[in-house]
């Protein structure tokens, strides 16, 4: 990690996608007096294979994808990497709610950094769901000898402190997976991170995150969320369903090869058919060879339909924990899908809510990729790195999941026993 007298330090992320892996590195400069700056300096797209809605299907193919984007990464940046920031966006997950109380260490009663995160150590004493593990452990407030609502109660003065978190899980089988291609790729994993969450924090501000705002990152085969209100992570969810189910509709609708749908709905495509044109029209190849005008209202029709679908399941999801148009900062959408021209328009009646795209807030960046919107999450695991590697009490308050650690300890021996 970051030695005290560099100047600067290369952090990557990766994020796994059923239909591309996107790689970010990052360079954090470290300036006189303290002040840091991230940039991002490079950041590869590659199609990704053995991966079917953020889960590795394929061992060996996945290492593949995995290998070839470290490749490019390596050869745009002049540099080799060693250890990385994973992403994953598709894994089952499970959340609950859990609570700790310590007493305070000093005979004064004054509250320090140790007892807080004593207090978060003990909420996690909790059994969790059987074939899963620990992900993230997220405090949300704190409460010292009955006084409720304390953000952070470092520094104040009682004898008993409790913490409120929220703890989330992932399929232990899939986790392994990813750390198994990981590994196999030749890369030491810094940490498995649920993406939605380390991008939640890229594209929203604190004030957002403080009213209430959901994150959306509408990806390929899935769509994920997340909601913030008073500043924390309140709720999230993965929902099986994606851009690629545009696709689809676009190739039955048309009858035409799921490239060729592909194609046309990145090209023409739009989700508000009301501001397409009657009069507008594309050419298409049928499949015996021969060729048809298809008015582009009717492609927006279908792109409609299913964009409609997605945004309705997006809004019952957040009726399920009584959210539902009852977000102030309103919804920041992200991922490939979100490039979908109209869009925002759709979302904004549909979920009743303000909407915007999501770019990353305070990145510089040397490359305009990372400004791009599917590579919001790529960034914000360089971020995420960045904030657990160089603030300690951050990287305090993040529980590392086992399976990390086990590879990690599996490659050091494999390194003490091979010449």
């Amino acid at each position: 990690m970051l030695k005290r007298n560099n100047k600067t330090e290369l952090i990557t992320g990766i994020d796994i996608g059923s239909t591309s892996i996107r790689i970010a590195v990052g360079q954090l400069s470290l300036h006189s007096g303290g002040r840091e700056n991230l940039r991002i300096i490079g950041a590869v797209e590659v199609p990704s294979t053995g991966i079917y809605r953020g889960a590795v299907s394929s061992i060996e193919e996945a290492i593949s994808s995995v290998s070839h984007a470290l490749e490019q990464i390596q050869r745009l940046i002049g540099a080799p990497i060693e250890h990385i920031w994973v992403g994953i966006g598709g894994v089952e997950i499970k959340s609950q709610e859990s609570r700790g109380m310590v007493s305070v260490a000093k005979a004064d009663g004054e509250i320090a950094y140790e007892d807080k995160l004593r207090a978060i150590e003990s909420a996690q004493v909790v059994a969790p769901p059987l074939n899963y593990e620990v992900m993230h452990v997220m405090p949300h407030t704190f409460v010292v000898d009955g006084q409720i609502g304390i953000k952070d109660p470092v520094g104040m003065t009682g004898t008993r402190l409790e913490v409120n978190v929220k703890i989330i899980y992932g399929l232990s089988a899939q986790l392994k997976n990813i750390n198994k291609t990981i590994y196999r790729s030749g890369l030491e994993i810094d940490d498995v991170v649920l993406t939605i969450i380390a991008a939640g924090k890229t594209v929203s501000t604190p004030k957002q995150r403080e009213l209430g705002v959901v994150v959306v990152n509408f990806g390929g085969t899935t769509t994920s969320l997340a909601v913030y209100e008073e500043g924390e992570v309140t709720h999230t969810a993965i929902l099986p369903i994606g851009s690629e189910h545009i696709t689809h509709d676009l190739s039955l609708g048309l009858q035409v090869s799921a490239d060729t749908a592909e194609k046309i709905k990145i090209k023409y495509g739009h989700s508000l058919p009301k501001s397409v044109s009657k009069r507008d029209k594309i050419t298409i190849t049928t499949g015996e060879g021969g060729r048809e005008e298809v008015p582009l209202r009717y492609v927006a029709e279908i792109i409609n339909a299913r964009v409609g679908e997605i945004l309705e399941k997006i809004d019952e999801e957040l009726n399920s924990i009584g959210k539902s148009a009852l977000l102030p900062a309103g919804a920041v959408f992200i991922g490939g899908g979100a490039n979908t021209k109209g869009l925002v328009d759709v979302a904004r009646t549909v979920l009743r809510l303000p909407v915007a795209l999501g770019y990353p807030v305070e990145i510089e960046s040397i490359t305009p990729r990372a400004y791009d919107l599917v590579f919001v999450g790529a960034v914000g695991l360089v971020k995420w790195g960045s904030n657990i590697n160089y603030h300690f009490k951050d990287k305090k308050s993040i529980i590392y999941n086992a399976t990390n650690k086990f590879w990690r300890w599996i490659r050091k021996l494999g390194k003490w026993l091979i010449p």
